[in-house]
């Protein structure tokens, strides 16, 4: 049985309103302000429950390579006139018809957009997990999501996880040469209990009790490679 579902995404901006309204568009989601918690947080939904996206501001700018990034489908021209630009130093790695842009904070993303003409209105098509070893950090959000890591023909040292079971999207995972150094970026909810992640491996960075806050009803955790995430309990929304 899996230890849990795939609930959102979370990505940090040092500029909530021009964040939330740079991914709005890009992804093709609708974009309001995130409740009372604060005039710089946003929520982005769309038809789907697990395409929902939250823009948290914090205080940190981005400071090196995301660890977490997304893959859209969409043309370079689009995502330009949003307010994406280029990111040269990465033109070597391009390939198999994706661009590398950043968002404009600097975020990185990848353009694909062979497809971008016909995958509707929503265009999100993949989220990119950078791992220190990707065949264990797929085995184990694998076995967490009750789905089976595959390897791509081309490029044995990756894997990935095929969108079912409530994840609307493709997660990739990536081996860098690089260690994790700063919070990601880009984490992602899930439904779950957080003592079976606990007993599977995850860290518990911190406790929905140990939180000031009343409105904090999650615990957040680190996974295997260090990768931050939030566990929120079924029956709690």
């Amino acid at each position: 049985m899996p230890d849990a579902a795939f609930k959102d995404l979370v990505i940090d901006a040092t500029d909530g309103p021009v964040l939330a309204a740079f991914w709005s568009a890009a992804l093709g989601l609708r974009s309001a302000p995130a409740g009372d918690s604060s005039a710089a947080d946003f929520v982005l939904t769309g038809d789907v429950p697990e395409h929902r996206v939250w823009i948290n501001q914090v205080p940190e700018p981005r400071t090196v390579k995301q660890r977490v990034h997304l893959d859209l489908h969409a043309t370079v021209e689009e995502l330009a006139r949003l307010g994406a630009t280029p990111a040269e130093e990465y033109a070597d790695a391009e390939g198999d018809g994706w661009t590398v842009l950043r968002d404009p904070e600097g975020g990185e993303l990848c353009a694909f957009p062979d497809r971008a003409s016909d995958v509707g209105p929503y265009r999100l098509y993949a989220l990119v997990v950078d791992c220190a070893d990707a065949a264990a950090a797929s085995a184990w959000w694998g076995e967490r999501l009750g789905l089976e890591p595959q390897r791509y023909a081309d490029r044995p040292s990756w894997y990935r996880l095929e969108p079912a079971a409530g994840l609307p999207w493709l997660m990739l995972f990536i081996p860098v040469p690089e260690p994790k150094t700063v919070k990601n970026r880009i984490h992602w909810d899930v439904w779950g209990e957080t003592e079976r992640f606990l007993a599977a491996g995850a860290t518990l960075l911190t406790g929905r009790d140990d939180s000031p806050d009343p409105h904090v009803f999650w615990d957040v955790l680190a996974d295997p490679e260090g990768n931050e995430f939030c566990v929120f309990r079924p029956d709690q929304d």
